[in-house]
């Protein structure tokens, strides 16, 4: 009687009483006739606490028509947690009672605690049938849960229900939302006459997990086998529509929608809307929604998202105060979808604004909502901001983590990126494929190969590395730590490819250099049915960069023009390129100049194709017509003009220029100016600018050694490299490279040493070029023993390798070891290329070597190599030297282009040595014309007339000398002093 008392004090009036008194409970004991009338006077859930002890203590706890009457009013009252705790208190529940409990759960969407119900009521030998299964696979759909969902198919298969429709209809819609397209496929397969629920099902599976062309043709399914669509068909196929470019079948859809009266539908007009705005159609997007009369809040949203996505900030912002004013209260879809615009406005005073108007309407503690704000401050660069928004939020959830995670990474701010992606971790999130995507992004920027790699496998070992997005964001870390052969291995192992994945490994291969496996690619990706996008068309035009590539190049043009690409800006200044490359100036010009609008990569890339066609005078014009057009230069453009320089004033010009517009800090261009300044011998102006940047970067670094190179100060590259080892500074492949070229030119072997023991212990041996340059450097050192013990250790070699070692045999005096690896590279199936015949006539020539050397040189021909001046100057110095001034005479007369001064230098010296006067005198007037103010020459004839014994000759040479104030050149040593 306690009890009752306690209750009747939170009843509501006293004529609960009397309903209660009035109950008529047939055929059940007094005992649970008193409890049901205490649960009709119940009316929160606190009110329920005492009934749920009523039912232990008075042993009502088996009496199935009570609890059901108790958890019915459990659920109705918001405590459903009494109801889950009485369930779960009892031994053995009864069919009906676990299905009343699996329903109630259910409908309120509590489908973990459904599965726990579940799972208790199986353990406890409670069968199930066809009214427990679709609650229970539903809620694994919810959750997710694949993994269960299978074990539920297995049970249904062994229970026997497994052709029950309603079954059936559920573990499409499983399989279709947890991604297991294939399986749900093969489940609809089974189905003898399935109706439309399964097919709309098994649409919006394949809709959801991109398989937009799937269910394209399971919608040509249900049209043929005459099921006529509904309002959830349609609902589903439009959006597929939508990201497939098929507006005109939309727009069919759209007419069958309102043939069938759909139109009207509160859900299919934000979808035709999206359809519309899809396809770029704003206007009709826009003329759709006016037309609707009473506009609903899913209308307002779906036209201020269609603003959003087109990147119409401004629009998207005056539809949404529209919408305030006719006082419509935007909902959290609304914000969701209007935030994102504002990360697009300059102004951080817009989004502050805006958080100002959720706040106002009481979203601000919506995770949605908080996970857009988050994003939208990211974005605008208040990353404080965000971080702020993103601790104040106690239950976070996963897409709040990755919009941090993305803010950090978008905010160049990669190593907070990892470290939250740590905390993430320790927090229990499971990192899904956006997550991942996150991590590979800054991975790739650290240059974190190991990370990366470990990101990989953490998306293997928890199943989501088949996510196409996953594995495209896959491609482009390796493509960026310049893992090419991983990028090719993990294209083949992809299940499902699409366009980013062709045009991410395409674009990796012409980055590498790797134009013919770009070319493959690009022929393969069109036999597989995928259509060339403007990402495919950019990509691959820098792949034809030959004068033989040209109507390849062209046939892309065309191309661009059939499909309307061809006012693409990005795709005309890469056409632009293609055509300098090829060698169509005229056509790269024209590219240009019709262009209807052109950006600084625009100026850029027409001023980079005549700078790479030497016409230094054509790049200082486009610059000045750029000026004219009000374009303003980037650091890509200074770096066009420093090389056409003809005075250090100029130079000087551009240097102002930088420092005026602010781009000086960048460091190609820092570099580019100290290489100008050096080449007009003002190596105080480098060496300032050098000191006037952080130190920490190790590319300015790499410039001034290669500066001190170039103005023959060997000594101080090597001091600035012992400089930056002080400073711990870790050198790359090409500091080391410049070292090398030091010590080749101090011919030191101490120094030479040392500088391999270094290289060895960093671990750069294993790079073939600086591997090359060290036996390039022991070979000219006079270690040839240790310049061939480097030859033989290499694992691979390249044509470099072979021509290095040949002019070290060369260099030595050894031309009959310079011929057997000559002969060795032949057999072992690389090609020789022009600097390896370089190398070998020289070593024939150092080595007397004649009868070699003409079948060396006549062998050119045979390869398709076609002999350059070096080749016919090697010649030329091995026929001098061994007296046949004739045969050398004759190379000289046919060749193909004026000779160059060294060659006949040579020829003369030979002549000198061999006192053949009458060809010395005719060399000696080749000279004279091509050289006039070369003392060398006429000094050199001097000599041969003086040998001859022919004196007056000779000081009439004097005379001509003097006459024309020539002077000869000094003398130095090339010997180290101690």
């Amino acid at each position: 009687m306690g009890l009752f008392f306690r209750l009747r004090n939170t009843l509501s009036s006293p004529q609960s009483i009397t309903s209660f008194v009035r109950h008529k409970h047939h055929s059940i004991n007094p005992k649970a006739s008193h409890f049901l009338g205490l649960l009709n006077l119940c009316r929160t859930g606190e009110d329920l606490n005492p009934l749920k002890s009523f039912l232990f203590a008075h042993g009502l706890i088996n009496h199935v028509s009570l609890l059901e009457q108790f958890f019915r009013s459990c659920f109705h009252l918001g405590a459903s947690h009494l109801a889950l705790s009485t369930f779960q208190q009892i031994k053995k529940p009864s069919l009906d009672l676990q299905n009343l409990l699996i329903r109630c759960l259910c409908n309120h969407g509590l489908y973990q605690d459904l599965l726990c119900a579940y799972m208790k009521s199986r353990l406890s030998g409670c069968p199930s049938d066809d009214f427990t299964f679709p609650f229970v696979i539903k809620a694994c759909a919810a959750l997710g849960a694949v993994k269960i969902g299978k074990e539920v198919h297995g049970v249904v298969f062994r229970t026997g229900f497994e052709q029950n429709l309603v079954i059936q209809t559920s573990l499409v819609d499983l399989y279709a939302r947890t991604g297991c397209v294939e399986t749900a496929r093969q489940v609809i397969d089974r189905i003898p006459q399935p109706d439309l629920v399964p097919w709309n099902a098994l649409i919006a599976g394949y809709s959801s997990n991109g398989f937009d062309w799937e269910a394209l043709e399971v919608f040509r399914e249900i049209v043929f086998s005459d099921l006529k669509p509904n309002l959830s068909t349609l609902a589903s196929i439009l959006p597929v529509c939508t990201r497939l470019g098929c507006v005109r079948a939309g727009k069919s859809l759209h007419c069958f929608a309102v043939k069938s009266g759909y139109f009207s539908n509160d859900f299919l007009v934000p979808a035709l809307i999206s359809m519309y705005a899809g396809d770029g159609d704003l206007c009709g997007a826009r003329k759709l929604f006016d037309s609707v009369v009473e506009k609903n809040v899913a209308v307002w949203n779906a036209m201020i998202s269609a603003y959003t996505q087109r990147q119409e900030p401004v629009l998207a912002f005056e539809l949404f105060r529209w919408m305030l004013l006719v006082d419509i209260r935007p909902n959290l879809v609304t914000f969701v979808s209007i935030i994102p615009s504002f990360e697009n406005f300059i102004s951080l005073s817009f989004g502050e604004s805006l958080h100002a108007c959720v706040v106002k309407h009481g979203s601000e503690n919506q995770l949605p909502v908080l996970t857009a704000l988050v994003s939208m401050y990211a974005k605008l660069g208040s990353i404080d901001e965000s971080r702020y928004l993103f601790d104040q939020m106690q239950s976070k959830n996963l897409l709040l983590w990755n919009s941090m995670i993305s803010g950090y990474v978008y905010n160049g701010l990669w190593d907070l990126s990892l470290g939250l992606f740590r905390e993430m971790q320790v927090s229990r999130f499971d990192a899904d494929a956006v997550s991942v995507i996150s991590i590979l992004s800054a991975c790739s920027k650290l240059e974190a190969d190991r990370l990366g790699k470990s990101a990989h496998a953490f998306s293997i070992r928890k199943g989501i590395h088949s996510n196409i997005n996953l594995s495209n964001a896959l491609l482009a870390f390796y493509s960026d730590c310049h893992h090419l052969s991983y990028c090719i291995t993990l294209f083949h192992k992809m299940p499902l490819r699409n366009g980013i994945t062709w045009n991410t490994l395409i674009s990796s291969c012409v980055h590498h250099g790797e134009m013919e496996e770009a070319v493959a690619l690009y022929y393969q990706m069109q036999k597989e049915g995928f259509k060339l996008d403007l990402v495919t068309l950019t990509s691959i035009l820098p792949s034809w960069s030959d004068e033989e590539n040209l109507g390849q190049g062209m046939a892309f043009h065309g191309y661009a023009i059939k499909h309307g690409f061809a006012s693409d800006i990005s795709l005309l200044n890469s056409l632009i390129s293609m055509y300098f490359n090829c060698g169509d100036l005229d056509a790269g010009r024209l590219v240009f100049e019709t262009m209807p609008k052109r950006t600084v990569v625009s100026w850029n890339a027409l001023m980079t194709g005549f700078k790479n066609h030497n016409l230094q005078n054509e790049v200082m014009a486009v610059f000045g017509q750029m000026i004219k057009d009000d374009q303003r230069p980037n650091y890509v453009t200074l770096l066009n003009l420093l090389p056409a320089c003809y005075s250090q004033l100029q130079g000087k010009s551009i240097h102002a220029l930088a420092v005026r517009t602010s781009i000086l800090h960048e460091t190609p261009l820092l570099s580019s100016l100290m290489f100008m300044y050096a080449r007009f011998d003002n190596h105080d102006s480098c060496i300032l600018l050098f000191k006037t940047r952080k130190m920490e970067d190790i590319s300015l670094w790499n410039a001034i050694m290669s500066v001190q190179i170039q103005a023959k100060s060997s000594e101080n590259a090597v001091g600035f490299f012992n400089s930056l080892l002080q400073m711990k500074l870790e050198p790359d492949n090409l500091t080391l490279l410049n070292l090398v070229s030091s010590c080749a030119r101090l011919n030191s072997l101490t120094l030479a040493n040392s500088v391999m023991g270094y290289i060895i212990r960093k671990g750069f041996d294993k790079d073939m070029v600086i591997s090359n340059a060290l036996i390039d450097l022991h070979s000219r050192c006079g270690n040839i023993c240790i310049a061939r013990k480097l030859f033989d250790g290499l694992v691979k070699r390249d044509a470099v390798s072979w021509s290095v070692m040949i002019n070290g045999y060369g260099l030595n005096g050894n031309g009959e070891a310079a011929l057997d690896l000559f002969l060795q590279m032949k057999l072992s199936g690389m090609a020789p290329n022009g600097i390896t015949y370089l190398s070998v006539l020289s070593a024939c020539s150092h080595s007397g070597l004649v009868e070699q050397g003409r079948a060396v040189f006549k062998s050119m021909a045979e390869h398709g190599i076609t002999p350059q001046m070096k080749h016919y100057a090697c010649m030329v110095d091995l026929l001098g030297r061994t007296g046949n001034l004739t045969e050398a005479y004759d190379i000289v007369r046919e060749l193909p282009c004026k000779p160059s001064t060294s060659l006949l230098e040579s020829l003369l010296g030979a002549c000198r040595i061999h006192g053949n006067v009458e060809l010395g005198v005719n060399i000696g007037g080749l000279l004279s014309e091509l050289d006039p103010e070369n003392s060398r020459p006429h000094v050199m004839l001097h000599n041969i007339y003086a040998a001859a014994g022919r004196w007056t000759d000779a000081d009439r040479v004097r005379s001509r000398i003097e006459e024309r104030s020539l002077r000869k050149v000094p003398g130095f040593s090339l010997l180290m002093g101690h």
